[in-house]
């Protein structure tokens, strides 16, 4: 069946009135892959955006030949209409062949899970898509199949953040994975992986790491889809790469679980090749490491900073019941 080039869905608003969300697909012409438009409230449209998009990551195939633009007729008052918006991308690209009138309301802390954690307003049409565990608990319920939250294996790492001052902290990094079917078309595989809410600096430098890191793996490219968060937002720098790289493969089932958190800071130029490059900031990072680390945390460190790690460093670790680990390659720990 052919996907549509428009479709509708509607999402019930607190004073009873109706929202539509109008999907538009057209050829993508080297723009975003995804854009929404929310009249008067930019904020909220690029919230949505990202949601759309998380949603995308329990898609088993991928198709980013064509743009799909979403609007609303009005600016929506909550979150409410977020299932909504992805209901209405699915349509357009005939992922969910819906039936006509959909009302549609829900919203997720994890789009990227499948997962509907409820809505706000209720609707008295008995047709109505409702999310929420007594509703449409998860994206694969539209269409009687399993929960696809259950295909996507997740991973966290953390990294120093170091301003040198009160501010200095741990920060994670997220990798969510699903494989991609089989008979999938082949893509790009920077095209393969999304960053929500970074801005393009950020997206380019996340999909060339782990493009890199996985060509290396040998057996990590055109088979994933991936979705990379940040606990933290407007840090600086590149030392973060290692945990994305580390915290991409334990998600993939390529490294060994720490028996609790994984630590790791350090960059690369020369991911393709497995090299772990250093960083700055080695005296304050390690005492930031040391203060956090706790009972079955494992640190890994660029192999630069070995001869130089602050006096007593290791043994305080272990002290603690973690481990440290300095590697100049990634799969070598």
């Amino acid at each position: 069946m052919t996907a549509p080039q428009q479709a509708t869905c509607r999402s019930r608003l607190a004073d009873g009135t109706l929202l539509t969300v109008t999907a538009t697909r057209r050829e993508r012409a080297g723009r975003a892959d995804v854009k929404c438009t929310v009249p008067g409230d930019p904020q909220r449209a690029e919230r949505l955006q990202q949601a759309v998009r998380l949603a995308r990551h329990t898609e088993a195939k991928i198709d980013s030949r064509d743009q799909v633009v979403l609007s609303a007729d009005r600016a929506p008052s909550g979150r409410d209409c977020e299932l909504a918006f992805v209901l209405a991308d699915r349509m357009v690209r005939g992922v969910w062949h819906g039936r006509g009138g959909v009302v549609a309301n829900g919203w997720s802390d994890a789009w990227q899970l499948g997962r509907v954690d409820g809505h706000d307003v209720a609707d008295a049409s008995p047709d109505a898509l409702l999310g929420g565990p007594d509703g449409l608990a998860h994206l694969g319920q539209l269409d009687g199949h399993p929960d696809p939250g259950a295909r996507v294996s997740s991973a966290r790492a953390w990294f120093p953040l170091h301003s040198g001052g009160d501010g200095d902290a741990l920060a994670w990094v997220e990798v969510s994975v699903q494989p991609l079917a089989p008979d999938a078309e082949r893509v790009d595989e920077e095209q393969t992986i999304v960053v929500p809410g970074a801005d393009a600096a950020r997206q380019s430098a996340v999909r060339q790491a782990l493009a890199g890191a996985r060509h290396f793996d040998g057996r990590g490219l055109h088979r994933w889809r991936t979705t990379v968060r940040f606990g933290a937002a407007g840090f600086a720098g590149r030392s973060y790469e290692l945990a994305l790289v580390l915290a991409d493969r334990m998600a993939r089932g390529r490294e060994f679980l720490p028996r609790a958190r994984l630590l790791a800071t350090g960059c690369s130029d020369a991911w393709h090749v497995g090299r772990v490059d250093t960083v700055d900031g080695l005296a304050p990072k390690c005492a930031l490491l040391l203060r956090e680390a706790g009972p079955g945390d494992r640190i890994v460190l660029p192999h630069a900073w070995r001869d130089g790690l602050p006096l007593g460093f290791v043994d305080d670790v272990r002290a603690r019941g973690a481990s440290v680990a300095c590697v100049e390659r990634i799969g070598i720990i």
